[in-house]
């Protein structure tokens, strides 16, 4: 009955371990954006990439290229967006129908209208970010997404264009 009538001790809010874990975790964060803010953009990296591919125009690129088969899959899908506009999921096919190992392949992606003018296009490097090497006889899938086409454009055709190649070591 004592127990009844002691007054209850007031409990800190300050913890040891709480503190050791709030300061542990912000110098985890610290590194990971020093770690990150250390590698190059993208666009320096992609750049670094293709230095010394071949491109069209240079000598053996048509040599090259000509091995290179690129299909567009039937399923590719037009959807509408809650905005109002259209967005396109292309998919297709790179075939490497030679024998030699290619170690880049960067590939221009258009969707052009029945007049042949380009409505949207992009670029994009399949060899090295989807499979390290595209060997002879080996074929690789690509999707990509174009947004923003209104109801009224003309997407008639999408087109596809090697345009920088290397040859792997």
């Amino acid at each position: 009955m004592e127990d009844l009538f002691v007054p209850e001790e007031k409990k800190s809010f300050f913890s040891p371990t709480l503190l050791a874990g709030v300061l542990l975790g912000m110098a985890l964060i610290a590194g990971a954006i020093f770690w990150l803010s250390q590698k190059p953009p993208i666009d320096q990296q992609q750049a670094q990439m293709l230095e010394g591919a071949l491109r069209e125009g240079s000598p053996g690129f048509a040599e090259v290229n000509k091995d290179i088969i690129i299909s567009t899959d039937p399923d590719t899908v037009q959807s509408p967006t809650g905005l109002g506009t259209i967005s396109m999921f292309v998919k297709g096919t790179i075939r490497n129908r030679g024998t030699k190992n290619l170690s880049l392949v960067e590939v221009s992606v258009s969707v052009v209208t029945q007049m042949k003018e380009v409505l949207r296009e992009r670029k994009i490097l399949v060899v090295p970010n989807q499979k390290a090497q595209l060997g002879g006889g080996e074929s690789i899938p690509i999707t990509l997404t174009f947004d923003g086409f209104s109801k009224e454009d003309d997407r008639a055709d999408i087109r596809w264009k090697v345009t920088a190649l290397k040859l792997a070591q």
